[in-house]
């Protein structure tokens, strides 16, 4: 198998039969020898407006490579493969099967490669599974009646299954940890472009199925869930003995793989109250701002736009008072929606479908806070997010506050729209988003919102919609864990965004999979 680089076709003449004919010329080979070809990256290269193309690096078969390889060039090379490997066992004996707390994808992929390997874990999940949860969120949207236990934080898939199921990340990956995760959303339902494209997305819509495909096929290697089922309590000397569900059930482990995402504040809450070591981390808070999709696709590929899908964009800076500024979780084609978890508090988030094609681009603009603002004490840290997000909900009126960026800067509260039409799921009102932040925030908003402007045209036009809060990031805490990845009392295993050691469906996985190892290589399964 030979790998070919750098092969660029217009995107207006994008197609398999350009594709194939550019790949077989650079090879100085004919269709009569090609027995394969497969798209391994693909890519936009839109530095230049006038001149926009894709960018394929391919795997291909020929019955004649070895003559081909003797002219290859700095492009082409003879195909390496690599795949995942399975850890090797270890001999320790194991009593009872590890159970996992949380279904998000780090205790989603935790629980897989158990399984695989004959662990027979156990999952337990506060939320519905994800067929019921859908049903729960949309009737929040609709009828504001929110379901403390599932909901857009929390339930099966995690936080992450109502966004835009991005998946890019620059993790270094040299076990091929990121092929695994990769191929498994694909054998569970996901499309195949996501092995190979530049900045991979499932879509909310899609990720749904996936996740549905994940659990059954978790459960036909010997897994178990546990839905509706809410870790309460942990029994332990300086090991872990037993946990406590839903305030009565006992049930004895040896081994507990505590994935909780970024929300389950009154579980982290426990936790520490039992001295597990926790520190403040930092995290950036900010809103969500809209624009027209059709504006930003134009800024990024010109008259190109049309035929390209709907333009994203990562914007970065740092301001007068030495605050960081970014875009994050940017939603091409999607919706702004309600995010909240509890009774009295409101934060929103971003969600796009597969196919990305709502009239409007969102992302939250954030800004960096650090210990200093809040202090070292990691319930601070949650207390600080808290406060925004009840504030939020009070300036609402349980609704997701809402301002225009002309108004935001001027700081009254808008009474219209502009010609920007808002998309949200869960009902809006208009409020004056300056009285739910600190001043350094709002300043650092205003300041990098004008600087975006220059990298993107329009970014600060005045009718821009903007939405509060956009509060969890990324956890506020760390959960601490030593080289084996366990707390002091020993058999707890934190994992995932809401331990602090990831932040995204990618990297959450790959901490569950690295988990997963450990347990593997040190215990048997025999006795499963």
């Amino acid at each position: 198998m030979i790998k070919v680089r750098q092969i660029k076709i217009d995107v207006r003449e994008d197609n398999t039969s350009n594709l194939k004919n550019k790949v077989l010329k650079k090879l100085r080979t004919d269709d009569n020898h090609l027995k394969e070809l497969k798209i391994i990256k693909k890519s936009i290269d839109a530095r230049d407006k006038n001149n926009v193309y894709y960018v394929y690096e391919v795997n291909v078969v020929l019955d004649n490579e070895d003559i081909v390889l003797k002219n290859k060039s700095n492009d082409i090379d003879k195909t390496i493969e690599e795949e995942y490997k399975n850890p090797a066992h270890g001999e320790e004996e194991l009593n009872k099967r590890p159970i996992i707390v949380g279904s998000g994808p780090a205790g989603l992929f935790c629980a897989l490669l158990l399984a695989e390997n004959g662990y027979k874990p156990l999952i337990i999940e506060r939320g519905e599974q994800v067929e019921d949860r859908v049903k729960s969120t949309e009737k929040f949207w609709n009828e504001n009646i929110l379901n403390p236990n599932s909901n857009v934080c929390f339930g099966e898939g995690g936080a992450g299954t109502f966004s835009d199921g991005k998946l890019n990340t620059l993790v270094k990956d040299s076990s091929c940890y990121i092929k695994k995760v990769y191929k498994t959303f694909v054998e569970c339902g996901s499309n195949e472009d996501i092995l190979y494209v530049n900045k991979p997305h499932i879509g909310t819509d899609v990720l749904r199925k996936v996740i549905v495909n994940l659990r059954n096929k978790i459960i036909s290697l010997g897994g178990e869930f546990m839905f509706n089922t809410k870790l309460t309590d942990i029994n332990f000397d300086n090991k872990l003995k037993s946990i406590i569900i839903n305030d009565k059930e006992e049930i004895s482990t040896e081994l507990l793989i505590i994935a909780l995402g970024h929300s389950a504040k009154d579980t982290i809450k426990m936790l520490y109250g039992h001295g597990i070591e926790m520190k403040s981390k930092p995290f950036a808070v900010g809103v969500r701002i809209q624009h027209r999709q059709d504006m930003i696709n134009y800024n990024q590929y010109g008259e190109f736009s049309n035929y390209l899908p709907a333009a994203s964009y990562k914007l970065t800076y740092t301001t007068s008072n030495n605050r960081g500024v970014y875009s994050f979780c940017m939603c091409p084609g999607g919706y702004v929606v309600n995010s909240s978890s509890e009774d009295n508090y409101l934060l929103v988030n971003g969600m796009s479908n597969r196919d990305r094609d709502s009239e409007n681009a969102n992302s939250a603009i954030v800004v960096t806070v650090v210990p200093d603002d809040f202090g070292d004490d990691p319930m601070k840290a949650l207390d600080f997010q808290a406060n925004l997000e009840s504030l939020a909900y009070q300036k609402g009126n349980g609704k997701i506050p809402t301002q225009l960026l002309k108004d935001y800067k001027n700081n009254v509260v808008s009474n219209h729209f502009g010609l920007i039409k808002p998309l949200f799921k869960g009902d809006y009102s208009f409020a004056n988003l300056n009285e739910i932040f600190p001043n350094y925030i709002n300043e650092s908003l205003k300041e990098a919102i004008d600087y975006f402007d220059k990298k993107i045209k329009g970014f600060a036009q005045d009718d821009a919609i903007l939405s509060a809060v956009e509060s969890r990031t990324s956890s506020a805490i760390r959960i601490v864990r030593d080289e084996n990845f366990e707390t002091k009392i020993k058999g707890i295993y934190p994992i995932g965004e809401g331990s602090g050691y990831s932040g995204g469906i990618t990297t959450s996985a790959i901490d569950g999979i690295k988990v997963a190892e450990k347990i593997i290589n040190k215990y048997s399964n025999k006795t499963l």
